[in-house]
């Protein structure tokens, strides 16, 4: 039986600089059976995004290099990449902050002292969940 879009697996691609929460987040994404790739910054995301085809994006902003809100910005201003939807994920939870973020484009932002690994990936199925409903 051929695998139907919402038992294919998604593809994630996690950008954060600090390892450990990184491979936290993303042993939690494959325990769910998602597909990652890992970045550490915006210069090694789109060289991800320029091989794989990825259905989120999970950014931090604090990033060495290139922050996320620029990251955002050009991914937002590519039309091969602009449909990803961006997941900001981050410390910096000041109004404008999140203000910022959504006028550039993101999905969601969280701020990461405010929820736990599982939190952020339920909430990740959720937005499939929500996303594949609104293309019915």
């Amino acid at each position: 039986m051929p695998e139907t879009s919402s038992e294919k697996s998604k593809a994630i691609l996690v950008v954060e600089d600090d390892k450990f929460l990184r491979e936290l987040i993303s042993k939690r994404l494959r325990d769910e059976q998602f597909t990652v790739f890992e970045s550490i910054d915006g210069e090694e995301a789109f060289k991800v995004l320029d091989k794989e085809t990825v259905d989120l994006i999970l950014l931090d902003i604090i990033l060495p290099g290139v922050n996320g809100f620029e990251i955002l910005k050009r991914l937002k201003e590519d039309p091969t990449i602009a449909h990803i939807p961006v997941m900001m994920l981050t410390n910096l939870g000041q109004k404008s902050d999140l203000e910022r973020g959504k006028e550039l484009g993101a999905e969601e932002y969280m701020v990461k002292a405010q929820y736990t690994p599982r939190e952020i990936v339920e909430r990740i199925k959720q937005l499939f969940v929500f996303s594949s409903r609104r293309r019915k």
